[in-house]
């Protein structure tokens, strides 16, 4: 007969952390949310670890070259998304490993024949205000020249001036070498009282954007993530159909580290993956499998040599699984195995293989639990999908502003190798919806009031590291009335757009949610309603 299991699978908000002794030295300045991404010996050092617990889900509408780079800075990893050509990601995975830190590869570009209608156009569609002209228009031709807002003056300038009649040329430019350091550079651009400095190489082809901002903007992210050639790190998914084209592409590419982007992982479709990519390079590519939400889809995946082991089956925010297929694991149970046989097998092995909780991420709070349950590191979609540096558009949605959003088996996306399990290369029927966020604005906001929650939290438990935390964390189950009382009740919301002359809530746009929830929650309530949340006790 079946196997039942004796306990109902849980969620995360299903559990409270019960705070523990913190001592004086226990304060969030002190807290170092430094992990592994990959297994490692015991004794040894990880040869790869991130800053920060946050990667970027292997998605269309999450993980591009332009949320890499953001995620980099701020300390964590983003993973390019698979369901697309292998060179048009490869292509992705070039542009995020041409950044050096402090150094910008140009995506604002005009030849001299275009117009100042092109450079309005230009400017207004990335914000840039500093555009290199270059002879074929692209970032990597030869440097003919810059154009800056101080260069026109729309108001007395035909929009069809070519640009080569008002640019700043070549010659009158102060530039430099693609070799120079970045000391060297800022140097230069402050004894030239410059806001910009060109590095170009020897044909006089444009390499790099030096910016006076960009200097302390640097300093400021002191956990951005760079390999030994202060580069940004970059992931990139994989899937078990077309690896022996994409691996190797992607390798040559410069990825730090490929992700198996599967719906489940317990599967010898990733063995045989996994397989390939140990004989052709062996231990140097390092690639993460999954996903598996239990302790026997956690060993299979150990031993068949995986990295790193992604948690989770049905938890995201436009994951239809469990819905579509029964098939699935509340995502705080599955998290809680995974991890018991994770340190299981690292006692038996002396191999530590870290886990990722990849879904069910909806409340701030909820990374800091999957990381006292024993991940290393969580992966989240809808979380980086509310952000500027997200690939989707905004949409403005009766006055309120959104972010497009799908899921890998959504009809949108047809990604069909994400769920394959052999046989016609198509999708059968979605496990994926495609829908809209609230935006939430930048994504370094967002982390850094995310992270300072989660940091705040640790020292309430008493803990300065994650290891630390997932040893004297203290969880406790709570009930339906408990989670009522964890939120505003009780009490009528005010909302501050409300119209005090004509007693009705004013149209709106939905600003950036800067309490950086990842919920991305808004109190829409108007001011005098009595639409009250949660209520009495008696009522529940």
């Amino acid at each position: 007969m079946a196997f039942y299991y004796g306990e109902p699978s849980r969620t995360f908000s299903e559990f409270l952390l019960i705070p523990g002794y913190s001592s004086t030295e226990c304060i969030p300045a002190k807290v170092s949310l430094k992990t592994p991404l990959v297994r490692y010996e015991k004794g040894q050092e990880p040869e790869l670890s991130i800053n920060i617990p946050m990667v970027s889900a292997i998605m269309q509408s999450v993980s591009d070259d332009r949320l890499a780079v953001a995620l980099a800075q701020e300390g964590g990893l983003a993973f390019i998304y698979g369901s697309q050509p292998v060179e048009q990601q490869a292509e992705m995975v070039r542009r995020v490993k041409r950044y050096r830190a402090g150094f910008v590869v140009s995506d604002s570009n005009v030849s001299p024949d275009m117009t100042l209608a092109d450079v309005l156009a230009i400017t207004e569609k990335t914000g840039h205000s500093t555009i290199a002209v270059t002879d074929d228009g692209k970032s990597g031709g030869k440097l003919l020249g810059i154009v800056t807002n101080k260069d026109y003056r729309v108001s007395r300038m035909n929009p069809e001036t070519k640009v080569a009649e008002f640019m700043t040329k070549f010659e009158d430019l102060v530039y430099a070498d693609e070799d120079t350091t970045l000391k060297e550079a800022n140097d230069i651009i402050w004894e030239h009282k410059i806001n910009c400095l060109p590095l170009v190489n020897k044909k006089q082809e444009l390499v790099y954007l030096v910016f006076r901002k960009d200097y302390d903007t640097h300093k400021k992210n002191e956990n951005e993530l760079i390999d030994t050639s202060k580069r940004y790190m970059v992931g990139a998914g994989i899937n078990t159909r077309d690896y022996e084209e994409r691996v190797p592409a992607l390798v040559e590419a410069g990825a730090d580290a490929l992700c198996i982007d599967s719906s489940e992982g317990y599967s010898e479709w990733q063995k045989i993956t996994l397989d390939y990519i140990h004989k052709k390079y062996g231990r140097s590519v390092k690639v993460g499998a999954g996903n598996v939400v239990d302790g026997d889809g956690f060993r299979f995946l150990a031993e068949a040599g995986a990295d790193f082991v992604k948690v989770g089956i049905g938890g995201g925010a436009i994951c239809i699984t469990r819905e579509q297929k029964g098939i699935g694991r509340g995502q705080a149970t599955a998290v809680i195995e995974v991890a018991k046989a994770r340190d299981e097998y690292y006692k038996e092995t002396g191999i530590y293989v870290p886990i990722c909780s990849d879904g069910g991420i909806v409340h701030d709070y909820h990374i800091t639990l999957a990381l006292a349950m024993g991940a290393d590191f969580v992966m989240l979609g809808r979380y980086f999908a509310r952000f500027d540096e997200s690939p989707t558009k905004r949409v403005n949605i009766n006055g309120s502003y959104m972010k497009e959003y799908w899921g890998e088996g959504s009809a949108r996306a047809r990604n069909w190798q994400r769920y394959d399990l052999g046989g016609e290369k198509k999708l059968s029927f979605e496990e994926g919806v495609d829908s809209l966020v609230p935006y939430a604005g930048s994504l370094h906001d967002n982390v850094s009031m995310t992270l300072s929650k989660v940091k705040s939290t640790m020292c309430n438990c008493g803990a300065l590291t994650i290891p630390e935390l997932q040893q004297k964390a203290k969880i406790t189950l709570v009930s339906s009335t408990s989670i009522v009382e964890g939120g505003a009740h009780d009490v009528m919301l005010r909302d501050k757009r409300y119209n005090r002359k004509t007693g009705s809530k004013a149209r709106s746009e939905r600003r950036p949610d800067k309490r950086g929830d990842a919920s991305g929650a808004v109190a829409a309530t108007p001011e005098w309603s009595l639409k009250w949340k949660a209520c009495r006790r008696s009522e529940l």
